[in-house]
């Protein structure tokens, strides 16, 4: 079955309106220094953590080595518990913004090392025993963070990024992967390397979570949705997109936009996290977003197995 999420709107409000819809979970990001005013992951994901009632909620994407892995450990279990095991934790290295390393007093050219070091460490202190651990970055004699999260084996850790080394890092050390500004193409090209890299280290990925972060728009006519995909995107990252806007978002009909996405699942994807491409801090504004999310129910239900 292919589960969907949403990039989570900013208050409760919209929160509960959206979780009616049949979604399945809704995702926080943020930074600390971006040129775009942005909230702070942990903190947003705490404050949604509390308006969710039903879906599952997760960071897409928490930057962990901006972090001492024994606070996030301990900031993450307290919040898995808030959401009676809910949480997802997709983490990522970054790199993007320099000034978030700047604000996080992180060489900026350490975050690949500090990422791979953190994640064993929050399965370590998620066990809630005493961690003793002499690592390149960090170093803890028998340091204890408890009470443990929700989940027995603590929150499951999703790789984010889009490089070579993020799906290696996946493969090797993630319990999921969900890239982000990709086409259907790369994703399966990823899932491929991922399962010879796993395939490689002696790891199974029996459960393991396909996941894919998707920019979409939906208008009456492929050219307009595209516009306004351009024009998102654009002002994200502040630069001129046009040229490759096919290859890093599903736009559209919801039609095609539901044809476009079906392309992720025949790679590989399981569950879909959507970006509209409006105003993220208000998806209730997106007119299109309640039909698109029936369509993709109706197509992906039809898809499972009886």
């Amino acid at each position: 079955m292919v589960q969907l999420g949403l990039v989570a709107p900013a208050d409760g409000a919209q929160v509960a309106e959206v979780e009616r819809l049949p979604i399945d979970s809704l995702w926080v990001g943020g930074h600390l220094a971006s040129p775009n005013p942005s909230p702070e992951p942990v903190v947003w994901l705490a404050r949604l953590a509390e308006q969710a009632q039903r879906v599952h909620v997760g960071t897409a994407t928490l930057v962990l080595p901006w972090y001492q892995p024994a606070v996030a450990a301990k900031q993450l279990a307290d919040i898995d518990r808030a959401s009676k095991g809910k949480l997802l934790v997709g983490v990522g290295a970054g790199g993007e913004y320099p000034a978030d390393f700047a604000a996080a007093g992180v060489p900026h050219e350490q975050r690949w090392g500090r990422l791979d070091e953190s994640i064993g460490l929050l399965r370590s202190f998620w066990s809630g025993e005493p961690v003793h651990h002499r690592g390149r970055y960090f170093h803890y004699d028998g340091l204890r963070i408890h009470p443990a999260p929700a989940q027995t084996a603590g929150p499951p850790i999703i790789v984010t990024g889009r490089k070579p080394g993020a799906i290696r890092r996946a493969a090797r050390l993630g319990d999921g992967w969900m890239p982000y500004l990709y086409s259907a193409h790369q994703y399966a090209r990823s899932v491929a390397a991922i399962k010879v890299e796993a395939d490689r280290e002696g790891r199974n990925l029996e459960t393991f979570r396909w996941m894919a972060y998707v920019m979409v728009a939906v208008a009456a006519d492929t050219s307009s949705a595209k516009k306004a995909a351009t024009n998102f995107l654009g002002t994200t990252y502040r630069q001129d997109v046009s040229q490759f806007i096919d290859r890093v978002t599903v736009t559209g009909t919801t039609d095609e936009v539901v044809q476009g996405l079906g392309e992720f699942v025949r790679a590989g994807a399981r569950h879909l996290v959507l970006l509209p491409c409006s105003d993220p801090r208000s998806v209730r504004t997106v007119p299109w977003l309640a039909e698109l999310v029936a369509a993709l129910r109706t197509e992906f239900d039809a898809r499972a197995p009886t």
